[in-house]
């Protein structure tokens, strides 16, 4: 009879949560200036908490060191200014010329390809495994044409979408100020809304997401320049075109789960390839080598097992938050999912656990 009642209760409340999702879909203008709101400080939020993330231990450090925590941020934002200065005089000159040239050279670039296509049909080796009477490299570069349009197309929305450049510019420092001045509260301010008895178990589950995240974020951005430092070294051996602008650009890449490292390579192999085949095919070496080296001893060094996600759960988990949010959801729903199963995973040895292994 128990078992009965629990039932019906269950039931009832999925009912009522169903109802209270439907009434607000009907009421929907109501939510629209808060989705506004979020949608337009979703980006300086990402910043900020990424960079928190990265600045927080040296902040920590330094408050260790009697400074105090106010000078100690100011400082940082001090020798961050200085560090964007060296980097707009030393590095990005080289890379704004490579992008420009890149940009100019396009039309001669897809020429080029054109032509290494051709060649390579009209090989006698090559068409010994083709089937007759087919042109799939012919059709490799119209997919590449139209994967250039369509790229082309999503840098301009991407354009578009960050047109509120000077809200970023403003909020992104403001936000990231007060988050390492206050940020070891925002957790205790979080648990203070849990019942007293709950609150140690709040705690605990506040420092597992903020050592997670923490982990998660620092290690990502080791591991990717790794990876950059190891395909670098790797294009200037093999004399690629537009080795440092590539490099950027899959470093950027891979913090996409999943796909930024196919993303990232498909450039990089063009490019070798309108260069020469032979440079396409050490490009791909490289590529190959640099992600092993990543993979296989630089990530189980730096994650351990603290952030072991099953490759299957990763591809589901990718495919769900891009249709969703597009790239932000893509970006996002690996750190949300596992601060979800850290919640889950307290909320169900508190509630249910017991319960499960006694039925």
């Amino acid at each position: 009879m128990a078992r009965h009642n629990r039932f019906i209760r269950w039931c009832v409340s999925i009912i009522l949560i169903l109802i209270i999702i439907y009434l607000g879909s009907r009421v929907d203008f109501i939510f629209k200036p808060v989705l506004s709101l979020f949608s337009m400080i979703i980006v300086p939020l990402m910043l900020a908490g990424f960079f928190y993330y990265l600045l927080r231990p040296i902040v920590n450090l330094m408050e260790r060191r009697k400074v105090n925590r106010t000078f100690a941020i100011l400082f940082i934002y001090l020798a961050f200014t200085a560090i964007m200065v060296v980097f707009s005089l030393g590095v990005w000159p080289s890379l704004r010329t490579q992008l420009l040239n890149l940009v100019e050279n396009a039309p001669t670039l897809f020429t080029s390809l054109s032509e290494q296509v051709a060649e390579l049909e009209h090989n006698g080796f090559i068409s010994s495994f083709l089937p007759e009477n087919s042109n799939p490299l012919s059709k490799l570069t119209e997919y590449l044409n139209k994967g250039f349009t369509l790229l082309t197309d999503y840098f301009s929305g991407m354009l578009s979408f960050f047109s509120n450049f000077a809200i970023v510019l403003i909020t992104f420092p403001i936000l990231l100020f007060y988050m390492l001045k206050e940020g070891g509260k925002f957790g205790e301010q979080i648990v203070s809304f849990i019942p007293k008895r709950f609150r140690k178990d709040g705690t605990e589950v506040m420092e597992d997401i903020d050592h997670m995240l923490s982990s998660f974020i620092v290690g990502r951005v080791i591991v990717n320049l790794a990876l950059g430092v190891f395909m670098y070294v790797g294009f200037l051996i093999i004399d690629l075109p537009y080795a440092l602008l590539l490099t950027v650009v899959a470093v950027i890449l891979n913090f996409i789960p999943f796909i930024g490292s196919f993303l990232s390579s498909v450039p990089i192999v063009i490019i070798g390839f309108i260069e020469s085949p032979t440079i396409a095919i050490w490009s791909i070496v490289i590529i190959t080598v640099a992600q092993q080296i990543q993979d296989n001893l630089v990530a189980p060094y730096v994650f351990g097992k603290q952030l072991d996600i099953h490759p299957m759960t990763t591809i589901i988990l990718v495919l769900v938050g891009g249709d969703i949010a597009g790239i932000l959801g893509i970006l996002l729903i690996i750190p949300v999912y596992m601060i979800l199963k850290i919640v889950y995973c307290r909320v169900y040895e508190l509630f249910f656990k017991q319960q499960w292994e006694n039925a």
